[in-house]
């Protein structure tokens, strides 16, 4: 929280089992207040991911929050799904029943817009997804950037890539989009690969998760059960008994930044056709190389780049949110445990 006020968030979601994990966080924390969920085409087809979103949130016992419909697609390429990964429904393919609640009448970047200028504190924006809809916002209505406090992103990676060996799968699917947003003009944090890969919830949480009787956390469980523990794991492996937190990190970077380090640094995106298509290109050298010696330099993003976390701090920091209801009502705190 700032000044005892909860931080104002829109998240921009692809759901899908780690944005299902993130939302999960995000509507359980006392200092967010979220405030609209956009969707977008990436895990799943945008409308699946609607269904998602609101089931997560029925789940939740969340309150009202507004769930817009996005981007079908991205701006230029054909749109590609990580159902491989996610299952059929995006979701695990848990056989979760429809939810009753429906999605607002309006489309996702009238929906950010709106909730952006009327917001009496600027909001922070929390896209866990392609970027096609953040870009559209900004390019259509580059005002409500006077309103946007800063963007901490799921994307990119400044090592190893996931879509292809260089680039993460959120850039990778929108490209164009991802360039637009390093353009915003605002402070922006990267929290890529480098640090996805690492926060995982220990076996025996998910399992306490899974049997717990609050339909929320037994939601987590199923979901974090259903995530890879490393990334060459498959989420099918019987073996697998850990879950990845996946894009939930970046909420709790949100709610807890002292536990993300960060490095600011230039941040490039490859646009070209080719194997690099979507890397983002992350300078991390001292000094100038040839390349900026003989032909000049030239003006680039500043990105505050997430190179390592605090994996029990987040772990701990989620685990205590998402149990919060079964938790008050039946033992003590997990911190305490």
């Amino acid at each position: 929280m700032t000044d005892g006020q909860p931080i104002p968030v829109i998240i921009d979601c692809d759901t899908g089992v780690d944005d299902a994990l993130a939302l999960l966080f995000a509507v359980r924390h006392p200092a967010l207040d979220v405030r609209a969920i956009t969707c977008v085409a990436g895990n799943t087809d945008v409308d699946g991911v609607v269904r998602n979103t609101l089931t997560v949130l029925e789940r939740a016992g969340a309150p009202h929050i507004p769930v817009a419909r996005g981007a079908e697609r991205p701006l230029i390429e054909a749109p590609r799904s990580a159902q491989h990964v996610h299952g059929h429904d995006g979701m695990g393919d848990l056989g979760l029943p429809e939810p009753s609640r429906q999605p607002a009448d309006v489309d996702a970047v009238t929906l950010l817009r709106r909730e952006i200028l009327a917001s009496p504190r600027p909001v922070t924006l929390i896209p866990t997804a392609p970027l096609t809809n953040i870009a559209l916002l900004l390019r259509t209505h580059p005002e409500v950037v006077r309103n946007i406090e800063r963007i901490v992103f799921m994307g990119g990676a400044a090592a190893v890539g996931n879509a292809t060996p260089v680039a993460e799968f959120n850039v990778w699917h929108d490209p164009e989009a991802a360039a637009i947003l390093l353009t915003a003009g605002v402070p922006v944090t990267m929290y890529g690969l480098d640090v996805f890969t690492r926060v995982v919830v220990p076996a025996a949480d998910v399992r306490r998760l899974r049997a717990s009787g609050e339909p929320g956390a037994r939601l987590a469980g199923e979901l974090l059960a259903h995530r890879p523990a490393h990334p060459d794991s498959r989420p099918d492996d019987p073996s697998e008994t850990a879950g990845g937190l996946g894009d939930a990190g970046a909420v709790c970077a949100v709610v807890d930044p002292e536990g993300l380090t960060t490095h600011r640094l230039p941040v490039d995106v490859s646009l070209a056709p080719g194997p690099t298509r979507g890397m983002t290109i992350v300078d991390r050298r001292s000094r100038p190389g040839e390349a900026e010696l003989h032909e000049g330099t030239r003006e680039q993003l500043l990105v505050d780049v997430g190179l390592d976390v605090d994996v029990e701090r987040y772990v701990k920091l989620y685990l205590a949110t998402v149990e919060k209801r079964s938790i008050d009502s039946r033992s003590p705190s997990v911190e305490n445990r």
